[in-house]
């Protein structure tokens, strides 16, 4: 199935010379805190929560719209203490879905309207469906389809889902083409 092209406003994006193309309405708090690898698309009203503790994303990352990067947090005696949360590379994000995950690994896909509860960890080649809730520390093994709420196994994936999902974010960026005007 071929993608079709993703129009966006040029004026509204920032594309940095790694290639990320990062919209102005993009919300990135502690941006010193926030390392876009290469090649990764930040949608409109997106937030990175970077002033929590680092965000590391891979290469190909699709962060769309009002999708919440944040990193997880754990609860002490003292007080609270936030983690890094370090996402693989060919990751997409559906739409406002709150990440709170201590690790999201390579090519994986989560859908729309999903809550990845604190420090879960995602690993290689997993999909989690729309609209699934994950309870906080879930380990969702590689080859996994996970939906529901609360998300538990529906399914299992092909040994080619890297390659899926390879050619799925390459692609989108290819696509995601500024609006042309005549």
């Amino acid at each position: 199935m071929e993608l079709r092209d993703i129009n966006y406003n040029k004026g509204e994006y920032v594309e940095t010379a790694s290639g990320n193309k990062v919209c102005r309405q993009t919300i990135l708090c502690g941006s010193q805190n926030i390392i876009l690898q290469g090649k990764v698309i930040v949608q409109s009203e997106a937030i990175i929560r970077g002033d929590l503790a680092n965000v590391k994303t891979g290469r190909y990352c699709i962060i769309s719209k009002e999708a919440v990067l944040r990193p997880p947090y754990k609860k002490f005696s003292k007080g609270v203490a936030f983690f890094p949360l370090n996402m693989g590379d060919h990751v997409f994000v559906g739409e406002r879905s709150v990440i709170n995950a201590a690790v999201v690994g390579n090519y994986v896909y989560i859908g729309k309207n999903c809550v990845i509860g604190r420090r879960c960890t995602l690993k290689d080649c997993c999909v989690i469906e729309d609209n699934t809730v994950l309870a906080p520390e879930t380990v969702v093994p590689p080859f996994a389809r996970y939906g529901g709420s609360p998300g538990v196994q529906v399914g299992d994936l092909p040994e080619c889902q890297a390659d899926v999902m390879v050619d799925f974010t390459r692609g989108y960026y290819q696509h995601f083409q500024p609006i042309k005007l005549i």
